[in-house]
């Protein structure tokens, strides 16, 4: 069990073991949900907010119309990067807390 606080990243550093199927699957779709520009855009507008989550209308003006960016930020969650809740009538996203510990584990090199 992880102490209150730290994050358990949910795979092992590339280099030092191989990755199961279902480990890889898991990595494969965050990677690919970041590897388009806008939701790339995206994931660092939630990530880098000040507050640790970011208000739909903070964070939708990356250049593409309100049903595309919601197109986006749907793809986020679903790959598990993004949770998010309604709150009134707007949305607001942060990122989960295991995400960015995961995905540095993973690529992470031997010293």
């Amino acid at each position: 069990m992880t102490p209150v606080g730290q994050v358990e990243p949910c795979c092992p550093p590339l280099t030092s073991a191989e990755l199961s199927q279902a480990d890889a699957e898991k990595m494969a779709a965050m990677f690919k949900a970041l590897a388009d520009p806008v939701r790339l855009r995206l994931f660092s507008k939630v990530a880098s907010h000040p507050d640790g989550e970011a208000c739909v209308c903070d964070i939708a003006d990356v250049g593409v119309s309100q049903p595309t960016v919601s197109h986006h930020l749907r793809k986020l969650r679903e790959a598990g990067l993004l949770a998010s809740e309604r709150r009134g009538t707007w949305v607001y996203y942060w990122v989960e807390p295991s995400v960015i510990a995961g995905m540095a584990a993973l690529l992470a090199s031997p010293a």
